[in-house]
């Protein structure tokens, strides 16, 4: 939620607590969409999709990091009876191949921050579909997702919204 939001939610509940008469007719709730994420059986297919998407690419840089370190044990242990020419293309290929797994490795760090967020986005949407769902279904005139300090029990709506999830 954009700070804007939190304001203008905080100000909403400030307005109906202060005014005590419509505090009596309005129900207000929240949840936890951390819990929700954490809890929701999406979020484990969601990760164990993306582990076999990335699975691939992610073998192959671990073999490009053991080829590495082979060509560094290589020079480290032979580099005293091989030819000044050979130490050098050694040491360049070992450079260049760094290199090129640092960029490789960047590169996959970020394609999968973007695919996981990307999925959890589409979560997001149906993680808010369930909220007005048992929000409605309870008489709710209000649900709050953050910025509670505070609230009873009886108005946390977030293990409600983890049993309709686990019904998708």
């Amino acid at each position: 939620m954009t700070r804007t939001k939190t304001v203008v939610t905080a100000l909403m509940l400030v307005f109906l607590l202060a005014s005590g008469s419509a505090m009596a007719a309005t129900k207000v709730g929240y949840v936890e969409v951390a819990k929700v994420l954490q809890a929701s059986p999406q979020v484990k297919a969601i990760k164990e999709r993306i582990r076999k998407e990335f699975a691939k690419r992610d073998d192959q840089l671990v073999a490009e990091q053991k080829k590495l370190k082979k060509l560094k044990e290589k020079l480290a242990r032979d580099a005293a009876i091989m030819s000044e020419a050979e130490t050098k293309r050694l040491e360049r290929d070992i450079i260049a191949r760094t290199r090129k797994l640092k960029n490789a490795q960047s590169e996959f760090q970020e394609d999968l921050a973007l695919r996981q967020n990307e999925e959890l986005g589409k979560l997001r949407k149906v993680i808010s579909e369930v909220v007005i769902k048992v929000a409605k279904r309870g008489g709710y005139e209000m649900i709050l997702e953050s910025g509670v300090v505070w609230a009873a029990d009886k108005v946390n709506i977030t293990n409600q919204v983890i049993k309709e999830l686990k019904k998708r």
